[in-house]
């Protein structure tokens, strides 16, 4: 289904990382640890209440920044980068390995968030790492064309997106999603942020 999306947005360039997560939350709950890897074992309400804190903090108050999950279709249209090919680097499922950690090059463990290569707008581990959450409830796509679209209004589970170290190439990618109860916190689910951009006065 078509989608457009008339609103900014900015897009974290990779996942949030273990000391980002630490320096917010206090605590590091990760099953891989390393500073620079991405946190792990949280739930889709961690990540929101990361999201909540950091947009507290008051050098962000004062910027005037409110972080959030990225909806499904901004986390999406950042990952293709323009594209409309199965992965953001194209079709061919050999080239994987060099912008994603997945199941046959992972060592069965996260990696430094921006260790392989980005996408063409900069952003890295769109493909693989860890499964990263996403604003919405996972659910049937509309049939019709939809504009700035925020998912169902209800649902069993939180949409992920991505693919992880522990998973194979068709989960990787651009398209592919699955929802998990919001509850659930994983050695391969992590996320990354997104600011809704502020008008300039």
């Amino acid at each position: 289904h078509e989608v457009t999306l008339t609103e900014p947005f900015m897009m974290g360039v990779h996942e949030v990382t273990q000391a980002q997560y630490e320096q917010v939350m206090k605590n590091n709950p990760s099953k891989f640890k390393g500073a620079d890897h991405p946190v792990v074992m949280v739930s889709w309400t961690d990540a929101m209440e990361f999201c909540r804190r950091l947009s507290e903090l008051p050098a962000e108050k004062a910027a005037g920044n409110v972080y959030r999950l990225p909806t499904e279709a901004e986390w999406e249209y950042a990952c293709r980068a323009g594209t409309t090919t199965k992965f953001s680097f194209g079709d061919d499922d050999s080239e994987l390995g060099d912008y994603a950690w997945w199941m046959w090059n992972s060592d069965d463990k996260t990696h430094p968030v921006g260790s392989e290569h980005p996408n063409a707008w900069g952003l890295y581990d769109k493909h693989g790492n860890v499964w990263e959450w996403c604003q919405d409830w996972y659910g049937e796509y509309p049939s019709g064309a939809v504009t700035d679209p925020t998912g169902p209004a209800t649902g069993s589970g939180r949409v992920l997106r991505g693919g992880s170290w522990l998973y194979d190439a068709r989960l990787s990618r651009s398209a592919y999603r699955f929802g998990y109860g919001h509850a659930n916190s994983l050695s391969f689910l992590g996320f990354r942020v997104a600011l809704s951009s502020v008008p300039s006065e």
